[in-house]
Formats: structure tokens, C-alpha cells, sequence
């Protein structure tokens, strides 16, 4: 599936994963910044680890964040009344 489709088809997935500076006062030298995205949505994190190990990480956030909304409706929305 291509970038388009998935953006089409409401899917969040990985964007991008680059090499970061470390976060103050935190402690390692090796962090990457990931951006997770939806049409205009984006939600961005910030992981120590292997170029590896963060993307994995990236793609298991953005496939719960499908699962979660593929069970119908956000939990801070209102909820419906009939």
C-alpha cells in the first residue's frame, strides 16, 4: 500500500526516524525522534535505542493507534446518546 492509500484509507504510520539530541537531563547518547502521522495529525516521540529498535518501536505505536481506532470512536469523545 502505497503512502497515499494509507493516508486515504485513515491509517497512521511511521513518517520519519532521525537521529536526535539528547533530552536534557536524560541520560544516553544514542536518540532518535520518530513522528507518527494521519492526513494532518502527527504525533512525535522521542526513544533511545538503535535505528532498529525505534523504528520497530514507531511501527508498534502507529499500529495500535489503528487498532485503537478501528474499534470505533476516540475514548475523549462524547459519547453517543440515542
Amino acid at each position: 500500500m502505497t503512502e497515499e492509500e494509507n493516508t486515504k484509507a485513515g491509517k497512521y504510520q511511521v513518517e520519519t526516524v532521525e537521529k536526535t539530541e539528547t533530552p536534557e537531563g536524560l541520560p544516553g547518547d544514542n536518540w532518535y525522534r520518530y513522528v507518527v502521522g494521519r492526513g494532518s495529525s502527527r504525533i512525535e516521540g522521542r526513544k533511545p535505542g538503535t535505528l532498529q529498535e525505534v523504528t520497530e518501536h514507531a511501527q508498534i505505536v502507529a499500529e495500535t493507534l489503528n487498532s485503537r481506532a478501528g474499534i470505533g470512536g476516540s475514548t475523549y469523545a462524547p459519547r453517543k446518546r440515542t
